[in-house]
């Protein structure tokens, strides 16, 4: 046994758990864990300008390769309450981080001692667990509980509050012989995947909803060979956007009142059951759920028994990994396909693709100011299969996901419960730590982009390289069309003239400038013909320097994005697209011909 500092053995404990990528910023109730990485050299750390960006980098971190744990490290008091938003967003979206707080001494925690506050009360709510330490020597089985915590069942965030005479403290401890906790994750039995396909053959014209659940159970390649094996289309939701291609021949579309496609919606309504799997039934999925669920029959799988019935009861629910289901599906569906016994779904698939050849939303303005349908048209035509986007919220965000393409899982990296501005930034900072040779692309509203704006310097200063790419119309573009129902347009606007900007035309801050003040590169587009270029230049611009590069398109100020109340409901601003002209990288043009076939 070796005698050591409490915050020694935490350190280490990190890096057996293999949980080594750490952003935050030191202060005085932290330093002492902030000495323990020093010495033992086996974190690396990126220093924040902000603690809730830290969250959100930890969270950009863990979302952008399965089995990543980011940590997020602050001091005592507004350290940890300004990692609230990150611990919700975490929560929300099944994602483990752990957040570490220094605080006060034990015996000063009631006196109302300088930044001490009770964060482990504050946090509960919104993480899987938070827990002030105040016994030296329950630290190293602390860390050992939190790890069992974020990984078990529901995957989430974890708080440990370390008062800082306890970082200080001396324990025996034997990291030679520790071993992380086992983790238990429920598992769909045959009896239960048997009767889901039954109910599945039986139908008609069935539909399998991919949630999150499978991203976080690395089982996309599982989804697919379901789906191609039953013949039943996939509709994916935004948290489980790539779980199967876009250009799949199953591919269904999105559902939604904002995240969604028009021939997916459809789809959906013509649906008589549905597998879900892995996801939340959120409601801007499934809109009012009346609407969604009259006339279907629904299975639904979850890794959290309480999520079963929580917006509707099911016919039939499982409590299970989604990984662990969809290899049971599998086996089943195999042994069916191999007797004959799996109904022939290639009408009804034929439909879904015949619809979404139809229904393609026009992205081909040449107007200026720009219309942001454009910007979408020309990422498409820049960015491959390969690239990892990243987004939380807005008008930019809605769109993106109407005319965007993802191809596979990870690489739609998005806030989609907490939906908090400023989440952007920082979470592709945590993405492009985590992916050094990939190619992340963020994209924000300029609302979203003002809110953590001073992390690019992070980027600058850590030689963290990425394509941001800024849609500009100087509003709160979402905030705006919401109050449309109210007859009002306040306090929702962002232009003013900037005196130090004329050039500008009263789009108020100058980003270029500020982008280039933190150490970054920037490039500004007014005319439609100049995104493709612009954003051909980022990349070069990046590789060159490796700092994040911001590509702002200048928008014009209005534009209502394709919306409603309820998934038959959606209203449609603009004309669909009739020809391949108005949509040229639409992922199915109308004249495209028939597909053959289930698989790609």
């Amino acid at each position: 046994m070796a005698r050591m500092r409490t915050v020694d053995a935490a350190v280490l404990i990190l890096e057996k758990e293999r949980a080594t990528q750490a952003f935050g910023l030191p202060g005085a109730a932290i330093n002492p864990f902030y000495s323990a990485m020093k010495a033992h050299g086996g974190i690396k750390h990126v220093l924040a300008r902000h603690v809730e960006a830290a969250s959100h980098m930890a969270e950009g971190y863990t979302r952008a390769t399965a089995g990543n744990i980011g940590i997020c490290i602050g001091t005592s008091g507004p350290a940890g309450t300004d990692m609230i938003t990150g611990l919700y967003s975490a929560s929300a979206d099944s994602i483990p981080i752990l957040c570490i707080t220094g605080q006060a001494p034990v015996a000063k925690l009631h006196k109302e001692d300088f930044q001490a506050v009770d964060i482990a009360s504050i946090a509960a709510p919104v993480s899987k667990w938070a827990v002030t330490v105040l016994e030296p020597a329950q630290v190293p089985g602390t860390f050992q509980k939190a790890f069992r915590v974020m990984r078990e069942g529901r995957p989430g965030p974890v708080l440990i509050d370390l008062p800082i005479d306890v970082q200080l403290a001396e324990i025996e401890f034997d990291i030679d012989t520790y071993t992380p906790l086992e983790v238990h994750r429920p598992a769909a039995t045959r009896a239960q995947a048997e009767k889901a396909i039954r109910m599945l053959n039986a139908a008609r014209r069935p539909l399998i909803v991919a949630g999150g659940g499978i991203v976080n159970a690395d089982a996309a390649e599982l989804l697919v060979e379901f789906a191609e094996l039953t013949g039943v289309p996939v509709v994916p939701t935004l948290m489980g956007w790539g779980t199967i291609a876009d250009d799949h021949a199953l591919h269904a579309g999105m559902v939604g009142l904002q995240t969604s496609h028009r021939y997916g919606n459809a789809t959906l309504l013509e649906s008589d059951f549905v597998l879900g799997i892995g996801n939340r039934w959120a409601n801007r999925h499934t809109g009012g759920v009346e609407t969604y669920t009259q006339g279907r029959t629904f299975v639904h799988v979850d890794i959290e028994p309480t999520q079963i019935g929580r917006v509707f009861a099911p016919d039939f629910g499982i409590t299970s990994d989604a990984g662990a289901a969809l290899a049971m599906f599998v086996e089943v569906a195999r042994e069916l396909a191999a007797a004959g016994e799996l109904t022939d779904r290639s009408e009804w698939a034929g439909q879904v693709r015949a619809r979404k050849r139809l229904g393609q939303r026009k992205t081909h303005f040449d107007t200026v100011p720009i219309k942001p349908q454009r910007v979408y048209e020309e990422m498409n035509r820049a960015f491959g299969p390969d690239i990892r986007y990243v987004s939380t919220i807005g008008l930019s965000q809605i769109q993106a996901s109407q005319l965007l393409h993802v191809y596979r899982p990870r690489h739609w990296i998005n806030a989609g419960q907490a939906g908090p501005l400023g989440w952007t930034v920082p979470a592709a900072l945590g993405v492009a730590t985590a992916l050094p040779d990939a190619t992340v692309v963020a994209l924000s509203g300029d609302y979203d982009f003002q809110f953590l704006i001073e992390e690019l310097a992070v980027g600058a200063q850590f030689n963290i390289p990425y394509i941001h790419v800024l849609v500009n119309n100087s509003y709160l573009g979402l905030i705006r069309q919401a109050q449309r129902n109210f007859s009002m347009d306040y306090y929702v606007q962002l232009d003013f003239d900037n005196i130090n900007s004329p050039e500008l035309k009263g789009y108020g801050v100058d980003h270029v400038k500020v982008v280039e003040g933190l150490g970054c590169k920037a490039i500004r587009v007014n005319d439609p013909a100049w995104i493709g270029p612009a954003l051909e230049d980022a990349k070069k611009l990046m590789a060159e320097f490796r700092v994040p590069v911001v590509v702002e398109v200048i928008l014009e100020r209005v534009t209502n994005v394709s919306m409603g109340l309820e998934i038959d409901n959606i209203t449609e601003f603009e004309d669909m697209a009739d020809s391949a002209a108005d949509a040229p990288t639409a992922i199915a043009p109308i004249s495209e011909p028939e597909p053959v076939g289930g698989g790609k």
